[in-house]
């Protein structure tokens, strides 16, 4: 099982992810008309931003986290389909199978995506959906050779509140080139696909992405070729490129798939 991480405690204490334009790209191909009506698992739920997105359209929604089922919880007060669990996604066995299944910007921090994917799996109905997006390895080079050592040898230990104030002097100095060069059509700089949501995000919103980067305790980067294995037992498979940086992974659980 894996340990619980107190950083992301922290995290959804001083932010919230409340971009619904953002969760929608996301989880392309499908939209949240695709939750209607599902008996849906979330597996990371974080500050519980995303599940309240979908539960307006689910028919019950089961909200999974080993960190902050507290604040989902609480943020959520008001949706009465939704039932949280604190668990490990990865070990979890919560004797139900669900419609769909979802998880956002979750199992790259977990201690084994694979095995992040195929609990999941095991949870998923026959002729189900699953939903995943991660960071990608291809166009995060910067972030993986240089901003995530950065993180681990000198930033483990800062108290939250510091690092949230560094958190926003360094997207304060994004600025100044995301306003001027990356209006250019320069599409070979790092990051160009990328800094066009930076340009529609608040000052904070673009604040909890620089201290989320600075703030988790462990990333690992998925490369397309890992992406595609993790549905490549299922129909409908698709792996989607989003600006540079992430995929939306998607699959339908096959249904002469052997029951677990």
């Amino acid at each position: 099982m894996q340990t619980k991480q107190s950083e992301w405690y922290k995290q959804w204490c001083l932010f919230e992810d409340n971009e619904l334009f953002l969760f929608k790209e996301w989880i392309q191909p499908y939209s949240l008309e695709s939750f209607k009506k599902k008996n849906v698992l979330e597996c990371g739920c974080g500050g519980g931003q995303h599940t309240s997105f979908i539960a307006p359209y689910a028919k019950s929604v089961t909200a999974v986290d080993l960190n902050t089922i507290d604040i989902a919880k609480k943020r959520n007060i008001n949706h009465k389909n939704i039932k949280f669990f604190e668990a490990d996604i990865l070990t979890m066995d919560l004797k139900e199978k669900f419609d769909l299944i979802f998880s956002i910007g979750v199992i790259h921090h977990t201690d084994s995506p694979e095995k992040a994917i195929i609990n999941m799996k095991k949870h998923l109905k026959k002729g189900g959906l699953l939903i995943a997006w991660v960071y990608s390895e291809e166009g995060n080079w910067l972030v993986k050779h240089v901003v995530d050592p950065l993180r681990r040898n000198m930033l483990v230990n800062i108290e939250k509140r510091k690092l949230f104030g560094l958190s926003k002097i360094i997207t304060g100095m994004m600025y100044l080139p995301i306003y001027t060069i990356y209006l250019f059509p320069l599409t070979f700089l790092p990051f160009y696909e990328y800094f066009q949501n930076f340009r529609k995000l608040s000052f904070h919103r673009n604040t909890l992405n620089v201290f989320d980067k600075l703030n988790a305790p462990q990333v690992d980067f998925i490369s397309k070729k890992r992406a595609k294995s993790f549905v490549s037992d299922m129909k409908d498979a698709k792996v989607i490129a989003y600006k540079g940086v992430s995929y939306s992974i998607s699959g339908v659980m096959k249904e002469n798939a052997d029951a677990e």
